[in-house]
């Protein structure tokens, strides 16, 4: 395993970041697993030397979190862990989702009880909320690190004008700023490089991408997305343009080069984007400990400098997603 410091905190974590939306419940959604199979992939995670877990408290409604917390029951301390919150947790109390400080303290505090942790060390937020005030909900994470009930703040994808305005807020009233950005970014999605990872780069926030796969897009040809059950049923991942803007040949691309480097394609993938100085740890989802294997492999892949101007090539602009 590598390691990296993530932005400017001065914390190590993998080059390889386990996300955690993969288990919890399938009641949830089909592709999800239970909670015995989930831990097997932390456990595995751990041996491999991957230390950095992500999670949210909408994964799973709740479950996520809790069956990663009994995961690491007995070594937290030697692992960071990361969670985010935002989204409404019940439909029926308008007050358990958004960025209002009564949400933050309420569902901040629930996530701490699931994961069994005094001190969360990556707290992020998980979408900009329209409806509240950027000054109240960075006032009500500051007053959370100060209580010691988080380490760091993170914030997930949004517009850079956004993120740029929060930075700032926090800079005027000297409060703890985001130290990261978990942003959606891969082969067929690269509209980040526009702004929000040169603005991450300027800031010093680390980059810790999400949907570095493309939701399995970039796992397999084409023509068999939709042979596994999540293909079938993440109607998130069909939402996102990635066969838009020459994604059909870039997925033909990475297929010729996995087969030219005796490498899976999710590994291809994979070392594009661990290419990138920019990024510190992609967030890799998987229902597989086969396949978590594969994506730890995929750091002993060099890509050359044209190997990469051969996968790019075929991009064009596409409409922004992920920001929903």
């Amino acid at each position: 395993m590598e390691y990296t410091t993530l932005g400017d905190t001065g914390m190590e974590v993998s080059r390889i970041c386990l996300g955690c939306m993969s288990f919890g419940t399938s009641d949830w959604r089909d592709w999800v697993l239970d909670e015995e199979a989930g831990m097997e992939l932390v456990d595995r995670a751990i041996d491999l030397g991957i230390n950095f877990f992500d999670t949210a408290n909408m994964y799973s409604r709740g479950e996520s979190e809790r069956v990663l917390g009994e995961a690491l029951d007995g070594r937290r301390e030697e692992q960071v862990v990361a969670t985010k919150g935002f989204f409404r947790m019940d439909e029926d109390d308008p007050n358990s989702g958004g960025l209002s400080r009564k949400a933050i303290e309420h569902q901040l505090d629930a996530s701490r009880e699931r994961l069994g942790m005094d001190t969360i060390d990556l707290y992020q937020i998980h979408r900009w909320d329209y409806d509240t005030p950027i000054e109240v909900t960075m006032r009500a994470l500051d007053d959370a690190v100060r209580r010691e009930k988080v380490r760091y703040l993170g914030a997930s994808s949004m517009w850079v004008h956004q993120f740029a305005d929060a930075l700032h807020t926090s800079d005027r009233l000297g409060l703890d700023r985001f130290v990261t950005m978990q942003n959606h970014y891969n082969l067929l999605y690269r509209e980040e490089e526009r702004e929000m990872l040169p603005y991450c780069e300027q800031e010093g926030v680390g980059v810790i991408p999400w949907s570095p796969l493309a939701r399995g897009y970039l796992t397999r040809p084409h023509e068999e997305v939709e042979a596994t059950t999540r293909g079938k049923s993440d109607s998130h991942a069909q939402r996102h343009p990635y066969f838009e803007g020459g994604g059909v040949e870039i997925n033909e691309r990475v297929e010729e080069l996995a087969a030219e480097e005796d490498a899976t394609m999710a590994q291809i993938g994979l070392a594009w984007v661990l290419s990138k100085e920019w990024v510190d740890a992609p967030i890799v989802g998987t229902t597989s400990i086969e396949h978590l294997e594969e994506a730890v492999e995929a750091l002993d892949i060099d890509l050359s400098d044209s190997d990469v101007e051969y996968l790019e090539e075929p991009y064009e602009p596409v409409r922004v997603s992920g920001h929903e």
